[in-house]
């Protein structure tokens, strides 16, 4: 921009300055609290995403027809599988009841089964494909290609968040997932929606989240610096038309100034008894998952924890691996749940606990892995965990059929998923719809069913 140019564009911001007030009020906060459809049970989500495919035969969907058939081949036929597989091959974990309920729950869990008549689990969940980059698109935004936005997108989208002080919507992994940020992108949806990643690869909470303080300038300063730059975005975007990008750059700016006053105390975790950080564990997950809780406490909307970098549970060597990837994340989860419930939180916060898909009951024999102890990916049938928020706990609902190969009875698509996460929040999925390229598109795109047996 030449001098004579921009003198007569802060000249013209300064102009307004009295219509400053009568503007503000003119504009909408993207993140303002907004009414549901209609009266909600819930009103936050935390996401616990096992991120690679953990084997539903191993975990919560226990099967003794693979003991009896053990190295024998599916006397059903065929598996319709991504890679090479062999024979059936049984559980080398011991599954037991648990609670009051008496849900089976895999040895490798034994702390989430002490909490798990707060959960509903559901056995016959299922998805379109059987690779990671579609289904990892299609869990997280309801489509098997890239471009749409995201649940946590939508959902703030739709209502807004309680505390402005902090995102709407925060996103935490140690190192980043397959697909990485696009799993969390508004895409489409103004920018303002798109999950803020934390990386967790620092305790340090200043290091955490960095670049949130200026040392520089005191807020004050601070404060009259993004005042006159919102005159001029504003100036500009009165004059060029709106812009989204543009518009969610000022929101950023925003939040991230009034952050400096309160994100630092909300991923502080030393601020939590010795004791209690304990419980949730010094993992990766275990640290993430108190963070969830202190955010969903402050009033973030949604809250999404990946297990680790890349994809940890895709175990297509050797299934013991599940062990050892279950003891990092068992006694958080069962933390974050006891925690939840002891508060209150957990009425109006739904959990939910699952991957991009399951794994095929049968060993993997081709010639990409070495140890042959392990299980091919399996969009065909799987387990999802959810509790709180108005789901029917203590219950197990549908199932795969007696091998653990594909969901049988009362099947769950993942758009039927979504569809009753959004009714439970008080939104209804064929309602909650955004227009595009001249179109209006929704998170469940044209499907999706709310499951109803799976709601108290």
């Amino acid at each position: 921009m030449e001098r004579r140019k921009f003198l007569e564009t802060v000249g013209a911001g300064f102009g307004m300055y009295g219509l400053a007030g009568i503007l503000e009020g003119a504009s909408t906060n993207p993140l303002a609290v907004r009414a549901p459809h209609f009266p909600a049970k819930a009103k936050r989500i935390i996401y616990l995403f096992l991120n690679g495919g953990p084997s539903q035969v191993d975990t919560f969907d226990p099967k003794p027809m693979l003991a009896k058939y053990h190295g024998k081949p599916m006397p059903a036929g065929n598996l319709k599988t991504e890679r090479k597989t062999g024979n059936l091959m049984q559980s080398p974990f011991e599954f037991r009841r648990c609670g009051k309920s008496g849900i089976e729950v895999s040895e490798i869990f034994p702390k989430l089964g002490g909490v798990i008549d707060e959960f509903c689990v559901i056995r016959s969940m299922y998805t379109d494909r059987p690779n990671h980059e579609p289904s990892l698109l299609l869990l997280n935004s309801g489509d098997k290609l890239p471009g749409r936005p995201s649940m946590g997108s939508w959902v703030t989208y739709g209502l807004g968040s309680e505390n402005q002080n902090l995102p709407g919507y925060v996103v935490l992994c140690p190192g980043l997932p397959v697909l990485g940020h696009q799993n969390w992108a508004a895409n489409f949806l103004p920018a303002v929606y798109q999950g803020t990643y934390i990386p967790l690869t620092e305790k340090d909470p200043k290091k955490l989240i960095s670049y949130i303080r200026n040392s520089s300038l005191t807020p004050e300063k601070q404060r009259k610096e993004l005042d006159l730059l919102e005159q001029l975005n504003q100036h500009h975007m009165a004059k060029e038309g709106h812009d989204s990008q543009l518009e969610a750059t000022i929101q950023s700016a925003e939040i991230a100034f009034r952050m400096q006053a309160e994100a630092p105390d909300a991923f502080d975790i030393t601020k939590e008894p010795e004791a209690v950080r304990a419980r949730y564990g010094d993992s990766d997950f275990g640290r993430g998952a108190l963070i969830a809780r202190r955010l969903i406490e402050r009033g973030v909307r949604m809250v999404q924890l990946y297990h680790g970098n890349f994809q940890p549970w895709d175990t297509h060597d050797d299934i013991e691996l599940h062990r050892p990837l279950a003891d990092q994340s068992d006694g958080a989860i069962a933390a974050l749940i006891q925690d939840l419930k002891a508060s209150g939180l957990l009425d109006e916060t739904i959990v939910l606990v699952g991957g991009e898909f399951g794994r095929t009951p049968a060993v993997e024999v081709g010639g990409l892995v070495k140890v042959q102890n392990g299980r091919d990916h399996n969009n065909h049938g799987f387990s999802y965990l959810v509790a709180g928020g108005g789901f029917k706990g203590g219950t197990v609902y549908g199932s795969t059929d007696e091998f653990g190969f594909a969901a049988q009875e009362n099947k769950v698509h993942i758009h039927d998923l979504h569809a009753t996460v959004l009714n439970q929040m008080g939104l209804d999925h064929t309602k909650l719809t955004y227009r595009y390229s001249g179109r209006d598109y929704r998170l469940t795109d044209v499907a999706g069913n709310v499951v109803k047996g799976v709601i108290a």
